[in-house]
Order: C-alpha cells, then sequence, then structure tokens
C-alpha cells in the first residue's frame, strides 16, 4: 500500500492566537480592541510596529496620554534613573525627592494664582478618580450637594463622573448646554449660539423656581473631546467664570485631556485666561504612566486626613516620567507647536469639507483635531446640519487603518473621526497623516451606500 506523504497546515501567525485569546479571555466592556485589532510589540515617537510586521502612525496616542509620543528618549532616562537609584516604587502618599520634583515642576506650569496659592491632591491613577476627588472637595467646601455639568460632557467611568457626563440617565446632576456651532441646540450657532447658552444657565442660577438649588460646583471640558472635539468659545468661557465666581460657586475645569501643550497652550484655560478653582489633570502629566491629581485653591482645602485616599496615589515611576514630560514641553516649547502646527492641518481639514459632501464641520485647537461626518443625502436641519454618518466614520476608520494610520472616534454618534497626534511629530509626518486619512475617506465614500440607501457619496472637485 502506497503511502502519502501528509504536510501539516501552517500554524495561524502568533498575533491572531494573541487577538483570539483576547477576545475569548477580556470583557464585553473591551472598547478600543475592537475597531484596532493590532497587536503593538514596539513603539517609538508617532510609530507603532505590530506583531504582524506592519507599522502604523498612532493618531490616538493613548487618548492623548502620550504628548512626547511612544518611548520619548527623555521619559525612558527618566523611568531608568528611578529604577536604579533603588528607590522605592510604592510609597502610598508619603514625601519622596521623586514627588516633589514632579510637583515643583507642575507648578512651574500652572497660571500664578494656583501656583502661589493652590494645594494638590495625590489621587487614584486615572482620570476619573481625580474628577470623583473634584467634587467631593467642592461639596466638602461648600455644604451643598448638587453638581452643574454640560451636555456632550466626558469625566470619566466611574459612578459620579458618569452621572456628570453626556450619556448620564439616571442623575440629579443639572444639565446645562455646551456650545456647539454646528449642532447648535438654540438654532443659531456662532456667538449668537454661545450667547444663547450662557444666558439659560445664568437663568437657572438666578431663577429661584427653576428646580435647581445652587450647586455645590460647576465642571466642563474648555474642549469637549469624546464629546466631539468641541471647543468652547473663548468669551462663553470667561462667561462661565463670572457666573460661579459671583455667585460662590466652585468653577472645576477638567484638562485630563486638553492640558499640557495639547490645544497650543500649556493649559487650554490660558486661551480665555479664566483660573479656575479647582483643575483636574491625569493622561499626559504622568508622561504615558499612570497618574491623576487635583491642584485646587487653598480656601477650598477643608478636608479631614484620610478624606480621598488611594493605595496607588504615589506612583512613583509615573511622577517622574511626568516631571520629565512637563519640563520637556515646556523647555521646548510644543505647546507654541502644537498651536501652529495644528491650525496648518485644522486649514488643510477645512479646505477638504469644499470636495466632500460628507464631512460636515471640521473643528479643533492646537493638536485635537475632529472630522465630523454626514450623511450627505438626507436634509439638512434648520440651522444647516446633516445627520451624523456613523458608519461612514466607521469605514472611514478601518480604511485608516489599513493604510497603516490609527484614528479614534468621538462624538454623539460616534461620527467624529478624531486626531491626537503627539507634540513632537514634523511637519512631514503631518502630511503624511493627513495624505492617508485623505485617502481613506475618497476610498470609504467610494463604498459607502450612505445611511439612507442612495448611491455613494459624490466628491466635488478633485481628491485632495
Amino acid at each position: 500500500m502506497a503511502l502519502t506523504e501528509t504536510v501539516p497546515a501552517a500554524a495561524p501567525p502568533a498575533h491572531e492566537g494573541i487577538l483570539r485569546r483576547q477576545s475569548l479571555r477580556e470583557s464585553a466592556a473591551r472598547t478600543y480592541a475592537r475597531s484596532l485589532p493590532i497587536v503593538p510589540v514596539r513603539a517609538r515617537g508617532l510609530t507603532i510596529e505590530g506583531a504582524d510586521g506592519r507599522r502604523y502612525l498612532d493618531c490616538l496616542s493613548g487618548a492623548g496620554t502620550l504628548a512626547l509620543g511612544h518611548n520619548h528618549p527623555v521619559v525612558l532616562e527618566a523611568i531608568r534613573t528611578v529604577l536604579d537609584s533603588g528607590a522605592p516604587l510604592h510609597v502610598l502618599d508619603l514625601a519622596t525627592p521623586v514627588k516633589d520634583d514632579f510637583t515643583t515642576e507642575l507648578f512651574a506650569t500652572l497660571p500664578r494664582e494656583l501656583a502661589e496659592r493652590g494645594r494638590i491632591q495625590f489621587c487614584g491613577p486615572a482620570g476619573t478618580d481625580a474628577v470623583e476627588a473634584a467634587f467631593k472637595l467642592v461639596r466638602t467646601a461648600t455644604g451643598r450637594d448638587g453638581l452643574m455639568a454640560f451636555s456632550g460632557a466626558y469625566h470619566g467611568m466611574t459612578a459620579e463622573a458618569l452621572a456628570a457626563s453626556g450619556g448620564a440617565q439616571h442623575t440629579s446632576v443639572a444639565r446645562l448646554p455646551y456650545p456647539y456651532d454646528y449642532r447648535c441646540p438654540f438654532g443659531t450657532g456662532g456667538e449668537r449660539g454661545a450667547e444663547l447658552a450662557a444666558r439659560w444657565t445664568q437663568n437657572l442660577l438666578d431663577d429661584h423656581k427653576s428646580g435647581v438649588p445652587r450647586p455645590a460646583g460647576m465642571i466642563l471640558e474648555p474642549v469637549q473631546g469624546e464629546g466631539g472635539v468641541i471647543p468652547a468659545p473663548d468669551g462663553w468661557l470667561r462667561r462661565m467664570r463670572e457666573l460661579t465666581a459671583a455667585r460662590q460657586i466652585p468653577l472645576i475645569v477638567d484638562e485630563v485631556q486638553t492640558g499640557v501643550g495639547r490645544t497650543g497652550t500649556f493649559w487650554a484655560i490660558e486661551h480665555s485666561g479664566i483660573v479656575p478653582d479647582v483643575l483636574v489633570l491625569s493622561k499626559a502629566i504622568g508622561g504615558s504612566l499612570p497618574l491623576a491629581v487635583i491642584v485646587y485653591r487653598e480656601e477650598l482645602d477643608a478636608w479631614q486626613p484620610g478624606a480621598h485616599a488611594g493605595t496607588f496615589r504615589g506612583n512613583q515611576l509615573a511622577m517622574a516620567a511626568g516631571r520629565a514630560t512637563l519640563a520637556y514641553v515646556r523647555a521646548n516649547g510644543l505647546a507654541a507647536r502644537a498651536g501652529e502646527l495644528g491650525a496648518r492641518m485644522l486649514g488643510q481639514l477645512r479646505a477638504w469639507a469644499g470636495s466632500h459632501d460628507c464631512i460636515g464641520d471640521v473643528r479643533g485647537r492646537g493638536l485635537m483635531l475632529g472630522l465630523e461626518l454626514v450623511d450627505p443625502g438626507a436634509a439638512p436641519d434648520p440651522g444647516g446640519a446633516r445627520p451624523a454618518a456613523p458608519q461612514l466614520a466607521a469605514a472611514v476608520q478601518q480604511a485608516c487603518l489599513d493604510r497603516g494610520l490609527i484614528v479614534e472616534l468621538g462624538g454623539r454618534h460616534s461620527a467624529v473621526v478624531r486626531l491626537l497626534p503627539p507634540l513632537t511629530i514634523t511637519d512631514e509626518q503631518a502630511d503624511a497623516i493627513l495624505d492617508r486619512l485623505a485617502d481613506a475617506i475618497t476610498a470609504a465614500v467610494r463604498t459607502d451606500p450612505g445611511p439612507t440607501g442612495s448611491s455613494p457619496t459624490t466628491l466635488r472637485g478633485t481628491t485632495p
């Protein structure tokens, strides 16, 4: 009987096995892994290399965490220095030279009023815990309980932070209109829309029959990130500061994503010149490692010892990496660089809007940019906005990944393509990002049937 040789089937690539095991073992709550099925193994600056050998330009940057990109030399050196020194890595909230250096560098970046008369609370390592601490602080200081927050907000995933975010279902937090030029809640947009939003807030605070008692605090983002990259007008921010100060309501500003040069100034509040009562910080302040703090006016410091604690609020490696990051951004003028490069990129993106019917709006500040994709076949609302196109946005995200570009989606309907590149990108890298994005949009609109079932989105003019 003749024997035949059996050739064993080739084993699947290692990265496919890792992805399969992740899908089997991790919870259904996983997020980025669903839309970005890659297995990073090496990274430097803007670039990530996957286990499959492909390279990607990372415009997600850890959701804004990586101000200097992946594995920047100054960050690695700071971490190595701590490791080689023999210093303890876990110290609860004890004082250490590393912590003192971080705090000193952080205070050197703050508005003078906060730097001179501020207090800092080291929180659990996530931004959402810093938000919780801010709420607890203002409630303790004022003796009041309620909070005011804004439509479209995102402040974290713990209970109180979620209650102040835009998707909350059951909450006693009073919700206020946030200026959103493209989808203005008042149908006017522009300065008029922002003015009406401010008037609404003032009326709610001053009308004793509004059903909203004087709150313990108001929380806002100077640029709503997850909400769809919506910058607050500087004049409106100043009005919020005036309204809260006149009524002795602490103003909490969430700079978890906008801080450390992201918007073109070191802190986004610098654009408007306001100084909040509480500043919530995380993400980039840890230099890629987990760290979160609140900085607040000393008169609010009415806590008792242990009023807000956490086992991992003394992350020494994060403080060392964070100090190095803060110092590097400050010394090298990266905030101003982000403002200049971001303005150029924003101008190019807006030029595309004239050639792509599917781009409803382009907006952003510094290197925090967003394109809102819409259904061009649908009738606009009275304010001129067309319905969001989340399926098209998902197709663009996938087309970007196919071309080696990592982007994130956000906004009310996940129809905003977001760009959060590191502050260290070069002009050439910025051009490469825009080229790949333009190609991805062109490819996606050619294949997308449109939510209305109409013909594919048409392009006006030439492909950028």
